[in-house]
């Protein structure tokens, strides 16, 4: 308890210094060595190539990474990034290079950053009853990037004061990691900051990202009725909760009343699309209560609960009520909550993870990989299966086979922190010990962490013997974590 608390003091206090860094200090000196991010206040940089932006939002999210607590689960990941891809296909999002980050925290907020970034509180689920109400908010995001709002900030404001994208860097920090009341009101004036900082964006360009947001979604077929219904419930929220407990993404793109009835009556031109409660957005929200449970326990009592009343999917409780009770280590009811909802859908992936999680829990790994190998044949590639099936393969000490099955899934998905960090440990099992220290630089490489990665790729080179290939390899990454050090410091 006394190391969680001061691991959230360290937090706070590294945010609000950021952010008086930003605020206060003249942009040539508003690099930090926690955080060298480019100063953006020059007019000459006031439009920014798609590029620029790219490598901009890269670095961003490598040090957002570090400082905030993300959620490795990847099913939701998943279907967030072909809910998000959806809409990007349908948006006038130019640079489709997107990078999703899903922060741990119960709040209701999302947020986009320069460059693709988008970023969803895992709360944001809870809160969205349908899988349209959450489309609503993400297409406002996307929306924000494809009108590309932070450059045209930066023009807006070149004759006035600069802006650094450490402020919108730690503003969200502090969303992030700041919990409670005590906490909230310990970090009102910091948030003040924020709100004025780059973060937020102006009248103008919240009306134009409820437009084009509106569009996009109309385009990728999902009900534009959602948004006014979504930021009418936020409103709600904020009005019951006295203020106090204001939605984080209300603190970034305040409401009123004309902006509601604006969205409202834009809404009233396209025809209501009626469609089906989407089971598998229900299976998410489900994911995310035993996310942000306190117990395994506490979870498993919120969805006996919900059973006994009338939720809005029976399936999506059972589901996590299924998920609730293996994460309590109680696999045989676990499996019989399962039977109740798996032979009407036998190849839904999720049951099919449940089931071979499951199977580890009762110390049957070796059945758990046959299964999931099977599953794999019928769907190569995909993540979800691969990272369960390689779970299963270590758990029965096939570590070798595992981490030929995670080096392939990795040129798939090179950016993908929770792969390296299971690679890693699988190859610490396989005795492969130079790939681990590699597999590790890549895990602390997308956590912003460049230290580190530099210390593990040195470890490993010491270790190589008349193996010029894969030192020539890790030589070049060693220089590519000079480069990211470079534009942290340069851009």
């Amino acid at each position: 308890m006394l190391s969680d608390l001061s691991t959230t003091a360290r937090r706070w206090r590294l945010a609000l210094l950021l952010l008086l860094c930003s605020q206060l200090v003249p942009p040539a000196l508003a690099q930090t060595d926690e955080l060298k991010l480019p100063n953006l206040g020059e007019s000459s940089t006031s439009m920014f190539s798609a590029e620029f932006e790219h490598q901009l939002g890269q670095t961003w999210l490598r040090i957002f990474r570090s400082q905030a607590p993300t959620v490795n689960d990847p099913l939701m990941f998943e279907y967030l990034e072909n809910l998000i891809y959806g809409l990007v296909t349908h948006s006038k999002l130019e640079d489709r290079r997107v990078d999703l980050v899903v922060v741990d925290n119960p709040t209701i907020n999302a947020f986009a950053v320069p460059g693709g970034v988008i970023g969803v509180h895992n709360g944001l689920l809870l809160y969205a009853q349908t899988e349209d109400e959450l489309g609503t908010v993400l297409a406002h995001e996307i929306a924000h990037l494809s009108q590309r709002h932070f450059s045209r900030g930066v023009e807006f404001q070149k004759n006035q004061a600069p802006i650094n994208l450490a402020a919108m860097l730690a503003g969200l920090v502090i969303m992030a990691t700041a919990g409670g009341d005590a906490g909230l009101a310990a970090l009102t004036s910091a948030q003040a900051l924020a709100q004025d900082s780059a973060l937020r964006y102006s009248r103008s360009n919240e009306q134009e990202a409820d437009r084009v947001g509106m569009q996009t979604m109309v385009d990728a077929g999902l009900d534009p009725h959602a948004a006014p219904a979504m930021f009418e419930r936020m409103m709600q929220a904020s009005r019951y909760s006295g203020g106090n407990r204001i939605p984080e993404f209300l603190r970034t793109h305040p409401l009123s009343e004309n902006r509601i009835a604006d969205t409202r009556n834009r809404a009233r031109q396209y025809p209501k699309v009626i469609r089906p409660v989407s089971l598998d957005y229900q299976l998410m929200r489900a994911r995310a209560v035993n996310q942000l449970a306190n117990t395994p326990e506490e979870a498993v009592q919120r969805f006996r609960g919900e059973l006994d009343g009338t939720p809005r999917s029976r399936e999506a409780a059972q589901y996590g009520l299924v998920v609730a009770l293996t994460n309590a280590g109680r696999a045989d009811e676990a499996a019989l909550e399962l039977d109740n909802i798996w032979s009407g859908d036998p190849d839904r992936l999720e049951y099919v993870i449940a089931d071979a999680e499951i199977d580890m829990l009762r110390g049957d790994a070796e059945k758990a990989a046959t299964k999931l190998e099977k599953q794999l044949a019928l769907s190569p590639g995909n993540h979800p299966l691969t990272m369960t099936y390689a779970n299963a393969l270590m758990k029965n000490q096939q570590a070798h086979i595992a981490e030929e099955v995670l080096v392939a899934q990795s040129k798939r998905r090179p950016k993908d922190p929770g792969l390296w960090y299971l690679l890693a440990e699988v190859q610490g099992l396989s005795g492969n010990i130079i790939g681990l220290h590699q597999s590790r630089a890549e895990y602390f490489i997308l956590n912003g962490i460049l230290d580190q990665a530099e210390k593990q790729l040195k470890y490993a080179l010491k270790l190589i013997n008349n193996d010029y290939l894969t030192s020539a390899k890790i030589n070049q990454r060693l220089s590519d974590i000079s480069e990211m050090r470079r534009r942290m410091e340069q851009f």
